[in-house]
């Protein structure tokens, strides 16, 4: 009896250990499928779909590959804020990193009276010995400041030809700020004069490597006007300014607002200067051009606060003097009027005397009309050939009796005002002197006529015709780049540059061949040419590699001494490759040796607007 309650006893504990051993297992299973669905549903959320997560009792493993260390420590951080962080086991791995990123090269420069700084990160290729050395020798003598850093990356591309381009630009501008990246080059200067601007800006922009964008903000001072002139003219001829002189673009803005209303569509000439005599010059002048306007026609011209309206002729006296009277009490204090209403000539009436001056294209200057002594007619020779030099000057003047007072000074005026123009001619009369022609010089127009104001007065009358021709203008008509080596090309194509055999000596009879080569290369911006030297077959293939160097930089030589600067070139010899004809003939290898002219880079003129384009465009207040 006490045995069978022994066993029942063991019985009963053995049965509740199964039970609670199968409970507990059911309870560990029940919480590692709640924790893996838990920690899997928050890494998906959380953008980690491409973990993996298994369960194994109470721990989570996850499993999987990482982009990068940082987003499989992220993983880990999720899965830890569900369960225990020791509950968490990572069997993660980590891809590869891809190679690191190179940095963004750059460079700033800044020159000034105080020397060159440079600050930014180069790649370690960069042959820093020699930016160095250009650096210090464009500096001539003013301190250096390098606080640039090298990092050990490839060097992109582009990124010498964008360094030399600035160190170029940095040698022609005294005072600049340049910033250099592989693929932008950033130009901030400022020039001695607005000639200067436009030599620069033009010189600039033909030499912009190939992959580099450019942006290039020169500025320069105001020219000084003085005396300070405005000259407005409405006739049958159209509407026009023959001068105009402003000190600010508001200022500009008002004179043009007036003269667009008065019937002017023309493009703006006005230049902004210093040397305005009042604030309210713009005021003065839109005024005068509103009394032209409401005259029907006429001329003023404003000299610092001096003007002077003439009327046409056949105004009626009534209009004229009401006109005129509004204008008087309409203008500013400062200012003074004087207004004529010229009379009406007499029917019948002889022709006035004439004096003429006029100049060819070709430079050819031919003076003829009427000098009223022998003394006027020597000293308009002697002015005529100091400005357009003795040989093109050719005299047909007659000394004549009861010319107007004043006469030798309009003829010596008219001769200085053709000095403005690249042909054309000047007429003088008594009551009028017209000029008519075609200039390189964009401000010709407004500077004959302060000329004219200058050397007659303000209360003559003048008329300008001059057209502005792009060709004729030293800068802007510079040929292309690929204009000069096409001309270089036919010049070599005509005649060979030949030397002597086996040598780099270039023949006696080649040399007038380079000459002209040296001659169409200074009529060209600054380039960057390639001179390029090839031999035929005939012979070993480093011998021939070497002569044709060695013939290269002969030409290249040959242009330095003749002021060519070739600072920008480079001679390569390449021997026997890349033949034009074939070698098994004479006349073949005769092509094959020869010296070819190419641009290294090709290049472009980027064309911006102008600041008075800016100006017209802007919306009117």
């Amino acid at each position: 009896m006490r045995l069978s309650a022994l066993f029942l006893r063991i019985g009963v504990f053995v049965f509740a250990a199964l039970v609670s051993g199968l409970a507990a297992r059911a309870t560990v299973a029940v919480v590692e499928d709640r924790s893996v669905v838990s920690v899997r549903e928050t890494l998906i959320d959380r953008g980690y779909d491409w973990t993996s997560v298994l369960g194994d009792g109470l721990q989570v493993i996850l499993e999987g590959q990482a982009p990068t260390e940082a987003v499989r420590f992220r993983a880990i951080s999720a899965a830890g804020s569900i369960v225990d962080a020791s509950r968490v086991i990572d069997n993660m791995t980590v891809a590869e990193s891809a190679n690191i990123t190179a940095p963004d090269f750059a460079i700033e420069i800044l020159r000034n009276d105080s020397g060159v700084s440079l600050i930014g990160l180069i790649p370690t290729a960069t042959d820093r010995e020699a930016l160095a050395e250009r650096i210090t020798k464009l500096a001539d003598g003013q301190p250096v400041t390098d606080l640039l850093e090298a990092a050990d990356y490839p060097m992109p591309d582009t990124w010498r030809p964008a360094l030399n381009y600035a160190l170029r630009a940095l040698e022609m501008l005294p005072r600049s700020k340049i910033s250099v990246s592989a693929n932008h080059v950033a130009i901030n200067a400022i020039s001695d004069s607005a000639a200067e601007k436009a030599r620069l800006e033009t010189t600039l922009a033909r030499n912009t490597p190939d992959g580099v964008r450019l942006a290039v903000a020169i500025t320069a001072p105001r020219p000084v006007i003085s005396p300070f002139t405005t000259r407005f003219t409405k006739d049958e001829d159209g509407v026009r300014f023959d001068a105009c002189a402003v000190d600010t673009p508001d200022a500009e803005r008002e004179i043009l607002w007036a003269a667009t209303n008065a019937g002017f569509e023309g493009k703006s000439n006005c230049v902004q200067a210093l040397g305005v005599p009042s604030r309210t010059w713009s005021t003065a002048v839109a005024k005068s051009i509103n009394a032209i306007d409401a005259l029907g026609g006429g001329t003023f011209t404003v000299s610092d606060t001096d003007i002077t309206l003439s009327a046409l002729q056949g105004t009626d006296q009534g209009t004229f003097d009401l006109v005129i009277g509004e204008l008087e009490n309409a203008l500013p204090d400062v200012f003074a009027l004087n207004a004529e209403l010229p009379a009406t000539p007499e029917a019948g009436a002889v022709g006035p005397p004439q004096f003429a001056a006029t100049r060819s294209p070709e430079g050819a200057v031919q003076l003829r009309g009427r000098v009223p002594d022998d003394l006027v007619n020597m000293t308009a020779e002697n002015y005529a050939l100091a400005k357009f030099g003795r040989s093109n000057v050719t005299m047909g003047t007659r000394v004549v009796d009861g010319l107007p007072t004043g006469w030798s000074v309009r003829v010596l005026a008219g001769i200085e005002a053709l000095s403005e123009l690249s042909n054309g001619s000047v007429i003088v009369e008594p009551a009028l002197v017209t000029i008519k022609g075609n200039t390189g010089n964009p401000t010709a127009q407004a500077d004959i006529t302060r000329l004219l104001i200058d050397k007659l007065g303000q209360t003559e009358v003048f008329e300008i015709d001059v057209t502005y021709v792009k060709q004729l203008d030293p800068i802007a008509g510079l040929p292309t780049p690929e204009e000069c080596v096409a001309q270089i090309d036919e010049v070599t194509t005509a005649r060979k540059i030949l030397f002597d055999p086996g040598s780099a000596s270039i023949t006696v009879d080649t040399q007038p061949v380079v000459d002209d080569i040296a001659e169409i290369l200074k009529k060209c911006a600054n380039l960057q040419i390639r001179i390029a030297g090839y031999t035929d077959s005939q012979g070993g293939e480093g011998m021939n590699q070497q002569l044709s160097q060695q013939r290269a930089a002969a030409v290249l030589d040959a242009l330095r001494v003749r002021r060519v600067p070739v600072s920008t070139f480079e001679a390569i010899g390449y021997g026997e490759a890349d033949p034009i004809a074939t070698n098994d003939t004479e006349d073949g290898r005769e092509a094959n040796r020869r010296i070819e002219f190419s641009l290294i880079v090709p290049e472009t003129a980027p064309e911006e607007p102008t600041t008075l384009e800016s100006i017209e465009a802007a919306p009117s207040e």
